[in-house]
């Protein structure tokens, strides 16, 4: 099928193939059910790209400037670039697609990689941190890609649809961390620095997910969506459609998602990032660092179906309530753990994993809610900068926090910043405001 350019919030004339999905609701659930297929096979090798960069960033700035002060700013920079990348992968989502939005996130992604690899052989600092900004639009497109998964689902399957994308990058994710001795060897093999290894997998994933997004997903999601919720909307049979969306904006919906999101991916970049630092200081080896990661990791991920199913039918509100509480008993544990127990440590940083879960997909599920489809790939993206932005401000601050006190301090906090999302909850439950689009 040749790719169009489509402006997906001004489609008033369809071609004929367009107007057969939005005739048939069979042809609707079929696409459904192939961009779920197709969102899978691409998370499976963005989570492998994802993984790799975030179990090795901190030990390689670490290992290139020589102090463990600066450890946190890979992070802060991954999460900085996402920033960047989720606005523009939402922009070019609205405007052309979901497809070649997210592939233009992922390719720029695997670029990054590769710089990062170069980074790494001429121990250039400079290159290292452009080249981490640039690998973050792997990383906005991988959160992105959870959003596709909604736009041909029913209210009541939207943290479903979420759920199925994130679930399959637990896949590449936990085997990410898994291969960094592996890779270290391979990179050693090929006169690569060992901690750049981990990148060469990051950039092949990453690549791949890219191009398996810009290929096969088509008919594009987000334009047919769009496309049959316009054709509801102008018949005057919104209601009586499954696919049906209202006609305005709730924007207290969008601030309580967004909130939700902000705290959790602050909580849980603050204390993952200095994780295997803290691991270093008692003498873990790079494989100890990798086996707790993965299993953080897989918690991020791993529990999304459950999450999905939980989030459409106890609701999306006590779910971030449930959130919160389980980052507050991570918080507490990885702060109170002997750092010799590599049980505890594993233990706490599946509880950060899973409360990171509640908080996302809920979070997500809001959103999408409180949005119509005219908006809503540019509303997600403009999110997920926020989303971002809290990511790089914990891994940045979580570094300065270890070096001047302790990793016990910082998880504390952690704990206690996680309460916040109980006004933010009760505040939610009030009559929420809706505005004419």
């Amino acid at each position: 099928m040749v790719t169009k350019t489509w402006d997906t919030s001004k489609s008033k004339q369809h071609p004929v193939w367009l107007q057969d999905y939005i005739d048939s609701t069979d042809k609707q659930k079929q696409l459904y059910k192939k961009t779920l297929r197709i969102l899978i096979l691409s998370q499976i090798f963005g989570g492998a790209g994802l993984a790799a960069g975030i179990t090795v960033g901190a030990l390689l700035a670490q290992d290139m400037l020589g102090t463990e002060s600066a450890a946190g700013i890979p992070v802060a920079l991954l999460t900085l670039g996402s920033a960047g990348a989720a606005l523009l992968v939402g922009r070019l989502s609205q405007r052309f697609g979901r497809g070649p939005g997210l592939a233009a996130g992922f390719l720029a992604g695997g670029l990054g990689a590769v710089g990062v690899i170069i980074a790494a052989l001429i121990n250039s600092v400079v290159l290292l941190f452009t080249s981490l900004l640039i690998y973050g639009a792997g990383t906005a497109a991988n959160m992105q890609a959870r959003y596709a998964g909604t736009d041909l689902a029913t209210a009541k399957q939207r943290a479903t649809a979420v759920s199925m994308a994130m679930v399959s990058t637990t896949f590449g994710a936990v085997a990410g961390p898994n291969l960094v001795d592996v890779m270290g060897k391979f990179a050693d093999s090929i006169g690569v620095p060992t901690l750049a290894g981990p990148f060469i997998l990051a950039a092949a994933a990453f690549i791949l997910a890219g191009l398996v997004l810009f290929i096969f997903l088509r008919p594009d999601p987000l334009i047919v969506s769009t496309a049959i919720v316009n054709a509801q909307e102008e018949n005057r049979t919104v209601e009586a459609e499954p696919n049906s969306e209202s006609s305005t904006i709730n924007k207290k919906g969008i601030v309580v998602g967004v909130t939700v999101m902000v705290l959790t991916q602050f909580v849980m970049a603050a204390i993952m990032t200095m994780t295997p630092v803290h691991m270093g200081h008692y003498g873990h080896r790079l494989g100890e660092v990798g086996l707790v990661i993965g299993f953080h990791i897989g918690a991020m991920y791993l529990p999304s179906p459950l999450t999905g199913m939980l989030v459409d039918k106890v609701g999306r509100t006590s779910m971030a309530v449930a959130s919160g509480a389980t980052l507050l008993a991570s918080g507490m544990l990885a702060a109170f753990a002997p750092a010799d127990s590599m049980v505890l440590l594993i233990c706490a940083l599946v509880l950060l994993g899973v409360g990171w879960n509640f908080g996302l997909i809920s979070g997500t599920a809001l959103i999408v809610d409180a949005t119509h489809p005219s908006i809503r790939a540019k509303t997600q993206g403009s999110a997920d900068v926020l989303l971002a932005l809290s990511g790089a401000t914990g891994g940045a601050l979580s570094g300065l926090v270890v070096a001047h006190y302790s990793y016990a301090i910082l998880s504390l906090s952690g704990a206690i910043l996680s309460l916040l999302l109980i006004p933010v909850v009760v505040w939610s439950r009030k009559t929420p405001s809706k505005d004419l689009i």
